[in-house]
């Protein structure tokens, strides 16, 4: 990044291999920073999802994987930028051992070109009583390399997972200095430390024989005074576009912003999950996508994701939001419902909302069969998909591809049924008289109970409703034994594709991750599991 030239005989003297080091992993730096941006550029992505044409199959679940991308591009950056200062700082040392005394030769030649007129120079440090570090600082590489690594410092330490689960706003706040990183890689080159001979000067110059007699540099015709120079800066080429292309997101962003959200509902859960339902002119979603939501009364610059729940046949949108930080804390104290229908809308925060953006789970109608598993919270997704299934099934017009869906819920709190129960058990009544109950089969596991409440299971039993949500199919009590739910999928149906989507902790998304390989056929004509995994 110290300016980028060829590795002409010169300075490859002065340096030695330290500069091929720092010139390596400086490519490969500015190639991983014109990459970092374009996996979080979210309409872009929803873009190319939508291009079913150019983006099908194993395509859209390479899309899904956007925020592992961006992961893996940031581990790169972290390493190449670790190795091209660590070079840099060698070449530093270098620079200032070849002006010492003990300096000789070739070397030592080198470094004194410079000391008088119309000489270039190609060692930037001029006596052996130079502080380096004073030096370093004093020059624009130094200056934009230091606010470089405090930058990529604050943004990898505080996008850990610890950090993110304690201090989300420590995370989103601190992830914005990306903006100084950007700036300072722009213009770090424009120092020109880093000097080779110019190709004008190497025309002239019989770089074998001028090696060897140094001493006669500007005596010999075929020896003039070798003259140095450094090459523009080049990592600006590299990141302008993806920067634009981002700036363009941003200000998509603050459209959006700009236009009128009403809530025409708020509703305040026992099981701390407030429900939001919106209106928003021209808004267009598709089951299993989601939003950012902003309220600028809590925060002017945080955005936060949360999956839609409602289906695109509603006239409305809607959020569940879990109270799981400061921020949903915040919005839920902001909001303070009542579990009514909002009779003054003007009284409420504002919000703004930007999406929606596609998910993994806008998928599952391209599969025969889909498996559903949520843990959670993480049922949110599958509520909007579970209404579409039932408003698409009721459409004569509509010739599904989707035959069964089989959805599986882990949950360790009773009370955080309470709200998608009633979904599940609107949806059981429906398809009942419809004669469609082939359609979803439905699976719920509750982990975590006290006495009081196996006490009051016991005496409340009933043939056939549930005593925890009034359903006709029966909780279960413990955790799914995913080797027995997976073989008898994979036997009813023995030659199918099957989609397996996931929303829940990292641990059940291995699981399931595991149990979708091993129950795979090795028979391109036997049933396949696909393995999806919503993400934000």
């Amino acid at each position: 990044m110290m300016g980028c030239w060829m590795l002409n005989e010169s300075v490859s003297v002065v340096l030695a291999s330290t500069l091929a080091w720092a010139r390596a992993s400086a490519v490969c730096l500015n190639f991983n920073c014109m990459l970092i941006l374009l996996p979080i550029s979210r309409n872009l992505i929803s873009f190319i999802r939508g291009a079913s044409i150019c983006c099908r199959g194993p395509w859209r679940r390479h899309l899904d994987k956007n925020l592992q991308f961006h992961k893996l591009v940031a581990y790169g950056i972290a390493i190449n930028a670790t190795i091209h200062t660590a070079a840099h700082l060698c070449n530093l040392e270098r620079y200032h051992l070849s002006q010492s005394a003990e300096a000789a030769g070739l070397l030592a030649a080198l470094s004194k070109l410079g000391d008088t007129t119309n000489e270039s120079y190609i060692n930037p440090i001029r006596t052996s009583h130079t502080n380096t570090t004073t030096e370093l600082l004093s020059t624009i590489a130094g200056v934009t390399g230091l606010l470089i690594s405090l930058a990529l410092i604050l943004i990898m330490t505080s996008s850990t997972e610890f950090i993110r689960q304690i201090s989300y706003e420590l995370f989103w706040y601190t992830h914005h200095m990306f903006i100084i990183f950007f700036i300072s890689l722009s213009i770090h080159g424009a120092g020109r430390i880093v000097r080779g001979q110019t190709p004008e000067s190497l025309l002239l110059h019989n770089v074998t024989f001028c090696r060897d007699h140094y001493a006669k540099w500007q005596a010999a015709a075929q020896c003039p005074v070798p003259q140095f120079s450094g090459k523009e800066p080049s990592a600006w080429k590299w990141v302008a576009g993806p920067v634009v292309l981002y700036a363009c997101e941003r200000v998509i962003r603050f459209w959006r912003f700009q236009q009128e959200v009403v809530i025409t509902k708020v509703v305040s859960h026992p099981s701390g999950v407030l429900e939001l339902h919106m209106k928003k002119r021209n808004f267009k979603m598709a089951p299993g996508q989601y939003v950012l939501l902003q309220c600028p009364s809590i925060s002017s610059l945080e955005w936060h994701p949360f999956t839609l729940t409602s289906a695109p046949q509603e006239d409305f949108f809607s959020v569940h939001i879990r109270t799981a930080g400061d921020w949903t804390r915040a919005l839920q104290k902001a909001f303070e419902a009542e579990g009514q229908a909002i009779k003054e809308p003007r009284s409420l925060p504002r919000l703004a909302v930007d999406g929606p953006f596609g998910a993994a789970l806008t998928d599952v109608f391209h599969y025969p069969v889909s498996v559903c598993i949520a843990a959670g919270i993480g049922v949110t997704p599958f509520a909007a998909l579970l209404k579409s299934i039932w408003y698409k099934s009721c459409e004569s017009q509509t010739q599904l591809k989707l035959s069964k869906v089989y959805f599986y819920w882990i949950c360790r709190d009773p009370s955080a049924f309470e709200w998608f129960a009633d979904l599940l058990l609107s949806l059981e009544t429906r398809m009942s008289e419809q004669g469609k109950t082939h359609l979803l089969s439905y699976h719920i596991f509750l982990t975590g109970w006290d006495e009081n409440q196996a006490i009051h299971i016991a005496l409340h039993w009933d043939e056939n409703t549930d005593v925890i949500t009034g359903l006709k199919q029966k909780t279960f009590y413990g955790r799914p034994n995913w080797n027995n739910e997976f073989r008898q999928i994979a036997y009813n149906h023995p030659s199918s594709s099957i989609g397996v989507f996931s929303c829940g902790p990292k641990a059940l998304s291995k699981t399931i991750q595991r149990m979708c390989r091993v129950y795979s056929s090795a028979d391109p004509r036997g049933v396949h599991f696909y393995y999806n995994k919503e993400s934000f």
